[in-house]
């Protein structure tokens, strides 16, 4: 259990332990220590042995632990139909501490969701909450929690495994569904078809099936069961010469039967078809509905097709009609909708002289437009006459006093046209005619227009841009130089006047 070595700096004596301890098993352990000098003088021998010896004793203190199982694991196992609250088996544990508390037993929940068992708190017994049913759940794997009472933090767990025993509660039914058939010139005796049978339940020992014809057929003079004692059975003819015309199809009850507990038997049933075969007994030839319908369509299922087509045909049509009324709605709404008749422009002014072949009077206010009904009635035959942004010919209006091109009076030709844009509600803004006439009125320098540009003398003095001031120094500096000729004096005059 313990062991020791030496500290070589301080000549101490170190105890290990090396098994661990276990206060219920052993409280205190006693044994003896030797202290003895590695290196011995031999002058000294006759002083003593060089050596002592002391006994040690180790009490062994008490630990709280949490309670033991009686076993690493559990299983246990239980029949499929035992009704609920039926004991299954039972757990185990003991507090091994002095205290000697009681222990109490619970089921983990996350090992058993959907509570199929449940235990006693305190003798541990695990008893069934819920139905079994081996054929969804053979096994459950469930954990026990054991707590000390006077410690709830101190716990165990155990796992145990619950086997569900199979019932005998399915009966046996056919392995083979699909129909046989007998050839015409079959003979007596002879088996035409060999079947098996299956079971949903799981027997320690295997199936074992029996078949036997039904006694409720003992009339039969066609077909019997002959059983094979190997878990299959075959049908056998009674007689020969059958006929395909006569008779096509004959039906065999056959009882099915297991060895279980309880026994579980069925009736089933076989389909057998009559068909002409050759010599050697291989299918020659069934009639049509033999041959295609197997493996065809039934009549259930071409009607739900066909009822199928229909039902997308009728979604095609409405949705397609859908589609076309509202495409036309859709149309009808776009030529109604007055708002086509608005001009947007992204540039600021201009532009304007293009609007006189649209409708322009749905921009304007309403009520103004229903003041000025007489007003547009009264000139509606000069709308068409003028255009508003270049000098017209000289035409004679039915309110107004014709105006003469050739006239020097451009203020009162100006002012006409104004009073005209004023009056007429349906007439674009007047402001796309540039007048230059009086530009430059009341000015020291004048009309600085290049239209004025053309007709400037060359031989003009221009000293008097130096009496002007600082601002136009730059032209007195130009314009003081006399150039070569006329028409360079006007080119830069008329691009100055452009700037």
């Amino acid at each position: 259990m313990f062991d020791i070595v030496t500290n070589e700096h301080n000549q101490e004596g170190i105890i290990i332990l090396k098994r661990p301890l276990d206060y219920e098993t052993k409280k205190a352990y006693t044994f003896k220590v030797d202290a003895s000098n590695t290196h011995l003088d031999s002058r000294f021998h006759n002083f003593g042995a060089f050596k002592d010896t002391a006994t040690v004793k180790i009490n062994v203190l008490d630990v709280d632990e949490p309670p033991l199982f009686s076993k690493p694991f559990y299983e246990m196992d239980v029949f499929e139909d035992s009704p609920v609250g039926d004991i299954i088996g039972a757990v185990t544990a003991q507090d091994l501490d002095t205290s000697n508390s009681p222990v109490r037993y619970s089921i983990d929940w996350k090992s058993d969701l959907d509570s199929y068992f449940d235990i006693d708190p305190v003798k541990g017994t695990i008893s069934t909450n819920e139905l079994l049913d081996r054929e969804s759940i053979a096994w459950h794997n469930i954990t026990i929690v054991a707590t000390k009472l006077n410690s709830p933090v101190l716990t165990s767990r155990v796992a145990v495994t619950v086997h569900v025993l199979d019932v005998n509660e399915f009966p046996p039914e056919l392995a083979v569904l699909s129909e046989s058939f007998v050839c015409e010139n079959t003979k007596v005796g002879q088996v035409i078809q060999t079947f098996g049978a299956k079971d949903q339940d799981l027997p320690q020992a295997g199936h074992t099936f029996s078949f036997k014809p039904s006694e409720k057929n003992g009339n039969n003079k066609n077909f019997t069961i002959r059983d094979f004692g190997n878990n299959t059975a075959g049908i056998v003819t009674l007689r020969s010469s059958f006929q395909q015309h006569s008779q096509e199809f004959y039906f065999l009850p056959v009882v099915i039967q297991d060895s279980g507990y309880p026994v579980q038997s069925s009736t089933g049933i076989l389909t057998i078809r009559v068909c002409g075969c050759e010599s050697d007994g291989s299918l020659l030839t069934c009639r049509a509905e033999a041959i295609f319908l197997p493996v065809g369509l039934s009549t259930g299922a071409l009607i739900a097709i066909l009822l199928c087509i229909i039902i997308l045909l009728v979604i095609v049509v409405l949705y397609m009609g859908l589609r076309r009324q509202k495409k036309k709605e859709t149309l009808m709404t776009s030529k109604e909708d007055i708002r086509d008749n608005v001009i947007h422009y992204d540039d600021e002014g201009g532009g304007e002289e293009d609007t006189h072949a649209y409708d322009m009077g749905t921009l304007r206010n309403p009520k103004v437009i229903k003041e000025n009904l007489l007003n547009e009635n009264l000139l509606k035959d000069n709308r068409d006459i003028f255009r508003r942004d270049v000098k017209p010919e000289p035409k004679t209006s039915k309110y107004l006093p014709p105006v003469s091109q050739d006239s020097a009076d451009i203020c009162e030709f100006i002012n006409q046209r104004l009073k005209e844009n004023d009056v007429d509600n349906l007439a674009p803004p007047y402001d796309s005619l540039a007048t230059y006439a009086y530009e430059g009125e009341g000015s020291v320098a004048e009309s600085l227009s290049s239209i004025d540009s053309l007709i400037i003398d060359a031989d003009e003095d221009y000293a008097c841009l130096q009496e002007w001031g600082p601002q136009f120094k730059t032209l007195a500096g130009i314009f003081g130089q006399q150039p070569d000729n006329q028409s360079d004096t006007k080119t830069i005059i008329t691009t100055e006047n452009k700037h």
